[in-house]
């Protein structure tokens, strides 16, 4: 495919448009999975709904919950509707579902409104990668993949300051509608994302893939030879378990668990733990803003580190860094000294885990590098589900001191797994993962 400068220009116009848009999306996502946290505290001062700590923990976990069965439900369902058209399926589900909290009259409906943006939540990422993947300029497809992951932690960062702005002067449910705003941005983008050209291929519409990306001046990805039936899809899974590989795999699985059990333990529990260690609930928010400012850092440094020092070896680090600072943070130190502690605890907290995902990568045989990533994460889920469940069971048990320490000692198991498997692993398989392996987030 030729590259003329006019070619080049305006494939990087469509770059920066399906990424802006991308972008604009896992912001949303952000938003929305973070706003939990953020109106927690006040929720549970004020007793609202009569909601206890357990109760708390429980909601939670609904929205991980959900958020497991459309990550698991993405690929199948993109397969047959196309990247595009579940984005937009997806930004509607969450938003509408914010809705449905914000109309909430008791915590049934309120947990039924968690799980359905959960399932939105869970099926947006990785469609978003995907499509970023398709679109990113040659060479550049790892950076992009970086800046779509920022978009997670701007969210946060944007529900921390809805939560202050509008809980005091309108109330908690303010916080929820503005949830809702982002269902104006689905006509959006049903009308400006182009699909995927990976999809477009899949489905034998070739030539209007071809098309697309001659006249963007972006690459067509290769047509797959068949597809893979379920029965060689559990021969994948099998293989996992051949020979000693079982150990390496429970490893990797049991790593992956107590990482996301610790990531989404921490967001949803951080502003009320703060504020159980007797700070104001503005500054227990702040402590969300900066959390996610550092995750944003994390993100953008992880990827090069882990390629001058290797990714287990970074992930063994990061994991033990950030048990030290959610250790730290169960000690009321100097404001700020504790902000400088979160801080650090969110640069190395998200990246943490997603270096997990890398290793993976790298010690996998290359045909079966797919589902060994994908089943690490799929386990790992699990932990995102108990995580905010066990901080709900430590509050209601008057055991808030131990919140910390808690997650504190899963940031502990998994440093210790990762680097037992690190340490097992054979050299790296032949071929190297792709960069856009590297970036996997761990949302």
């Amino acid at each position: 495919m030729s590259s003329s400068p006019a070619l080049s220009a305006r494939g990087s116009r469509l770059a920066l448009l399906v990424v802006g848009l991308c972008w604009l999306a896992v912001l949303f996502d952000g938003l929305d999975m973070f706003i939990y946290g953020s109106v927690l505290p006040h929720l549970l001062e004020t007793k609202t709904f009569g909601l206890t700590p357990d109760q708390a923990g429980d909601l939670g976990s609904y929205a991980t919950f959900g958020m497991l069965v459309g990550a698991l439900a993405a690929g199948t369902v993109a397969d047959r509707i196309g990247r595009k058209k579940l984005m937009v399926a997806c930004v509607i589900l969450f938003s509408l579902a914010s809705g449905v909290c914000a109309l909430a009259d008791s915590v049934a409906v309120f947990g039924l409104g968690r799980t359905l943006a959960g399932v939105g939540l869970g099926g947006l990422l990785p469609t978003a990668i995907s499509m970023v993947s398709d679109y990113a300029p040659r060479g550049r497809g790892a950076l992009v993949i970086g800046l779509l992951m920022t978009a997670h932690h701007a969210g946060g960062i944007l529900s921390a300051y809805v939560a202050k702005w509008l809980i005091d002067p309108v109330g908690w449910r303010a916080a929820f509608w503005v949830c809702v705003a982002p269902l104006l941005f689905a006509p959006v983008l049903a009308r400006f994302l182009p699909e995927s050209l990976s999809f477009l291929v899949a489905k034998g519409r070739t030539e209007e893939a071809r098309e697309l990306a001659a006249r963007y001046d972006v690459e067509l990805p290769a047509a797959k030879s068949g597809k893979q039936g379920t029965a060689d899809r559990w021969t994948n899974l099998v293989n996992l378990f051949r020979g000693g590989e079982w150990v390496q795999t429970v490893l990797y699985w049991l790593a992956s668990f107590g990482g996301l059990l610790l990531v989404y333990g921490v967001a949803t529990w951080l502003p009320t733990l703060m504020r159980a260690e007797g700070y104001e609930l503005g500054s227990a928010l702040s402590f969300v803003v900066v959390f996610n400012l550092g995750g944003i850092v994390g993100m953008l440094v992880a990827g090069r580190a882990a390629d001058r020092f290797g990714a287990p070896r970074i992930s063994a680090i990061w994991f033990a860094l950030t048990a030290a600072g959610v250790f730290l943070l169960s000690v009321h130190m100097p404001m700020t000294v504790t902000m400088i502690v979160v801080f650090l605890t969110g640069v190395f907290l998200n990246s943490a885990q997603t270096m997990i995902y890398a290793t993976v990568s790298i010690r996998s045989h290359p045909g079966n590098r797919a589902t060994a990533v994908g089943w690490t994460s799929g386990m790992g889920r699990f932990g995102a589900v108990f995580g905010p469940w066990l901080g709900g069971q430590l509050l209601a048990a008057d055991q808030g001191d131990w919140g910390f320490t808690a997650f504190a000692l899963a940031g502990v198991s998994s440093m210790v797994f990762i680097g037992i498997a690190a340490l097992r692993g054979a050299k790296p398989a032949d071929g190297q993962d792709s960069p856009q392996e590297k970036q996997l987030a761990a949302h």
